[in-house]
C-alpha cells in the first residue's frame, strides 16, 4: 500500500505565555481520514517522536468537527506513538503533509532534519502539502541553488489578519504571512476564516483550519 507521511509538531507551549499549544486537531483528522478513505496508508512523525501535544482549544466543541469526533480513542494509538522524524526517508512515501497548530512555528520552522527531509521530497518530485501554520515547516527548506523553497511559488497559510484576530500576533515568534512574503513567496489568501487552498505545481497549501479538507483534496488530486 502506498504511504503518505504526516509530520506534526512536538512543541506544546505557546511561547512564554504560560498557555499550551501543539497540533490543531481538525487540520490533522480531516486529511487523515481523507487519505485513508482514498486507499493510502498514513505514517505520523514528529521531531521528538512519541506522544504529540494537542492544542486544547482545538478540542473545544466550537472548534471540533465530525472528523475530530470520529478520531476519538484512535488518538492514543496514532498520536501517542509517532515515529521520529529523523527515522523517515522520502523514498518510503508518495507524499508529505504538514498539519498546523501553532507548534510548528517553534520547532518545524527551524528544524534542519525537517528541512533536509522536505528537500528530499522535492528532489524526488513528490507532492508536499501544508495547512494553516503547517507552512511554517517549509521555511527552512532550500532549492539546489540555495534559494528558499517557497521563493516565486504561490502559497498561502495562516494570515497576519487571522493571527491578530486570535490575539497571538505578539506571542508567536514571527507572522507566517509576513515571513513567507519576505522569502519571496507569492502569498495568496481568501477572507478570514474562509476555505482557501492553492496548488503551485506539486506544492499545496491551505490558509486555515477551514481549509484542511480542501488542502487534502488538492494533494490527492496530484496523487491520482
Amino acid at each position: 500500500m502506498k504511504k503518505i507521511l504526516m509530520v506534526v509538531t512536538s512543541h506544546g507551549s505557546l511561547g512564554d505565555s504560560g498557555h499550551a499549544t501543539g497540533l490543531w486537531m481538525e487540520e490533522f483528522t480531516t486529511p487523515y481520514y481523507a487519505f485513508l478513505e482514498a486507499g493510502f496508508e498514513v505514517t505520523v512523525a514528529s521531531p521528538a517522536g512519541g506522544c504529540v501535544p494537542i492544542d486544547p482549544k482545538s478540542m473545544q466543541p466550537e472548534n471540533s468537527s465530525p472528523s475530530v469526533c470520529r478520531f476519538g480513542e484512535a488518538g492514543e494509538t496514532v498520536l501517542g506513538k509517532t515515529v521520529r522524524l529523523a527515522d523517515c526517508r522520502a523514498a518510503d512515501f508518495v507524499a508529505l503533509f504538514y498539519p498546523g497548530g501553532h507548534g510548528p512555528m517553534w520547532d518545524l520552522a527551524a528544524d534542519p532534519v525537517n528541512a533536509a527531509l522536505l528537500e528530499e521530497f522535492v528532489a524526488q518530485d513528490k507532492p508536499v502539502a501544508a495547512v494553516c501554520h503547517g507552512p511554517a515547516a517549509l521555511l527552512a527548506a532550500r532549492m539546489p541553488d540555495g534559494s528558499a523553497l517557497v521563493r516565486g511559488r504561490k502559497v498561502t497559510g495562516f494570515s497576519d489578519s487571522e493571527e491578530i484576530l486570535v490575539g497571538l500576533n505578539r506571542i508567536v515568534p514571527f507572522l507566517l504571512e509576513d515571513r513567507l512574503r519576505k522569502l519571496g513567496a507569492e502569498y495568496r489568501k481568501g477572507g478570514d476564516w474562509s476555505e482557501f487552498a492553492i496548488a503551485d505545481g506539486k506544492l499545496v497549501t491551505g490558509q486555515n483550519p477551514q481549509s484542511a479538507g480542501k488542502t487534502a483534496e488538492l494533494l490527492l488530486k496530484l496523487l491520482r
